[in-house]
């Protein structure tokens, strides 16, 4: 666990709305989350400038708890990234 901390450069804590990309526009039911899941990942890529995200599994399943047609209007999310350019999406609360 210690390695792992020493190898953090950055942690940030985010709330990432969905509302205007998921519910504002006329998305199709069957794409809202898929698209969350676009919108979450490009919005990681412009703030922390990275490349390489990873999603956390308890992220993943927060997404798609509604199912697909229902995801969540907004998310908070905390960002760690590692001296590889490496960026971890966890569940922040």
């Amino acid at each position: 666990m210690s390695e792992q901390a020493e190898n953090i450069i950055e942690e940030r804590i985010y709330t990432v709305p969905f509302s205007k990309v998921v519910y504002g526009r006329r998305i199709p039911r069957t794409k809202r989350t898929p698209r969350a899941m676009r919108h979450l990942r490009a919005f990681i890529k412009r703030h922390l400038r990275c490349e390489d995200i990873i999603i956390d599994s308890e992220v993943n399943e927060f997404m798609w708890s509604r199912g697909i047609q229902k995801p969540p209007r907004k998310i908070r999310i905390r960002a760690v990234k590692t001296e590889e350019d490496v960026v971890t999406v966890y569940l922040g609360y």
